[in-house]
């Protein structure tokens, strides 16, 4: 479990306001109703809001964007995110918390690390009150009609009964206003919605709007000490860094089967002494991650302890390895220990 700092609690106590919002049908809640304060509107608010769309849209970027802080990984690549990662906003005007849960990308499964993948989304719409879909709105030109792996995202939705919120990202994309409207129309055309919030995950734009139309399908009361960050132990983030670093240097089919295992992760007072091994699928793909004279396993070793470094704020020492287990990505067992339970998390 990971809190957050002093600093890292000051930089999350600004309130949100829905102003950014486009308002759909009223949100629905399961949950029995609470006395009423005298003030409702301030009332201390908590639950649980699930981030789910197709791959890379911007899910994790979004997560990190609303805590103010890195906390999970994001790259270019198509099925960065493997596991469900809690991590809770909170703010003191109102009083709210929101335990974000971001998920793996929802497609048409391909093979065992697909099927897992799916799986592990899935799981993470479990005990949720609510949920924000991501889409990111058509580049110039584009047409504006529903993306075809959205609409099988969305198809995964369909058995839920909490309220959910579009979060339409790279909205900068769009210059003219009525592109917009018609975006929004389309995806309005083919389910109801709790509210729809035009985004950029990197330039926080409307992310206080969506902010408070989260807040308004929470349940009252508060759920957490006010330090709480994520139920995830620091050794798996130290892991994802990692992979995430890994991913960023290969190329092609190479970063879909990397994972990673830390083997040894040792305090030895100053310094957090990590050694572990990069997995790949094939002897080529290793000469590949070790790079001519080893320069791109340096390459990767310097920029995740760096990113290790700034997360724990503590100098470490981090030495990698690569190994190959032949087609671990088809394998069931061996996806869920490397790609799910990865790094002894």
């Amino acid at each position: 479990m990971i809190r957050m700092s002093a600093a890292s609690i000051a930089q999350r106590t600004s309130g949100g306001h829905a102003s950014g919002s486009i308002r759909g049908r009223p949100p629905l809640h399961s949950r029995p109703s609470m006395p009423i304060p005298k003030n409702h509107a301030d009332a201390p608010r908590a639950g649980r809001c699930a981030i789910v769309g197709r791959p890379n849209v911007g899910k994790s970027t979004l997560l990190n964007a609303l805590l103010g802080q890195k906390l999970v990984i994001a790259t270019p690549r198509p099925g960065t995110t493997r596991s469900c990662v809690l991590g809770v906003y909170a703010s003191n005007d109102p009083p709210t918390q929101i335990a974000f849960v971001d998920t793996p990308g929802l497609e048409r499964p391909k093979g065992a690390l697909g099927r897992v993948l799916i799986d592990s989304a899935r799981q993470g719409l479990v005990d949720c009150d609510s949920i924000v879909f991501v889409t990111e709105a058509p580049k110039a030109g584009a047409a504006l009609a529903i993306h075809e792996k959205d609409r099988t995202a969305l198809q995964a939705l369909e058995a839920t009964n909490v309220p959910v919120i579009l979060a339409i990202n790279k909205v900068d994309r769009l210059k003219v206003k009525e592109r917009l409207f018609a975006f929004i129309e389309a995806h309005q055309k083919n389910r109801a919605f709790a509210a729809v919030v035009p985004i950029s995950a990197t330039r926080g734009t409307n992310l206080d709007a969506l902010l408070g139309e989260i807040r308004t399908t929470l349940p009252e009361g508060l759920l957490y000490d006010a330090d709480f960050l994520t139920d995830r132990p620091e050794r798996f983030f130290v892991s994802e860094l990692v992979r995430e670093a890994a991913m960023l240097n290969t190329r092609q089919e190479i970063p879909y089967g990397i994972a990673c295992d830390l083997e040894s992760y040792r305090d030895e007072g100053g310094l957090l002494r990590i050694e572990g091994s990069l997995i790949v699928e094939k002897a080529s793909h290793k000469a590949i991650v070790i790079g001519s004279r080893g320069e791109t396993i340096k390459k990767i070793s310097t920029e995740a302890r760096q990113q290790i470094e700034a997360f724990l704020e503590r100098k470490v020492y981090l030495r990698l390895w690569v190994k190959v287990i032949p087609g671990w990505t088809r394998d069931p067992t061996k996806v869920r220990q490397l790609a799910i339970e990865e790094s002894g998390a």
